[in-house]
């Protein structure tokens, strides 16, 4: 029979384990997530389209530590002027949640 002390470190290592799972399903979720609410209609990972590609976004917001708020705010009210004179439309259909995951996968692509 096991005492407290074990099966809360058997406990633990079955919660580390699955923490670190994790990270892995955000990345392709977020994929299908960006193409499912129509980001791939004007974005690409590698090359401009209508507007900048992720990686290019990756790279200018790098080491920003409010990158994740302002581009998610970005994703879901739109946005002019940063990128050219084409503009982000709006995308209200994005709720912040959603918004934080696709905006956490682009910055992934430096």
């Amino acid at each position: 029979m096991h005492n407290a002390t074990d099966r809360a470190l058997t406990g633990l290592g079955l919660a580390a384990a699955l923490l670190l799972a994790l990270p892995a399903v955000p990345a392709v979720a977020s994929a299908d997530l960006a193409a499912k609410k129509m980001c791939m209609g004007c974005h690409r990972v590698d090359e401009r389209r209508n507007g900048p590609s992720f990686r290019d976004i990756a790279r200018r917001y790098a080491g920003q530590p409010d990158a994740v708020a302002t581009l998610s705010r970005k994703v879901i009210t739109g946005g002019h002027g940063a990128w050219g004179r084409v503009p982000m439309p709006a995308n209200p259909q994005v709720s912040e949640a959603e918004a934080r995951q696709i905006v956490q996968w682009i910055l992934t692509h430096r």
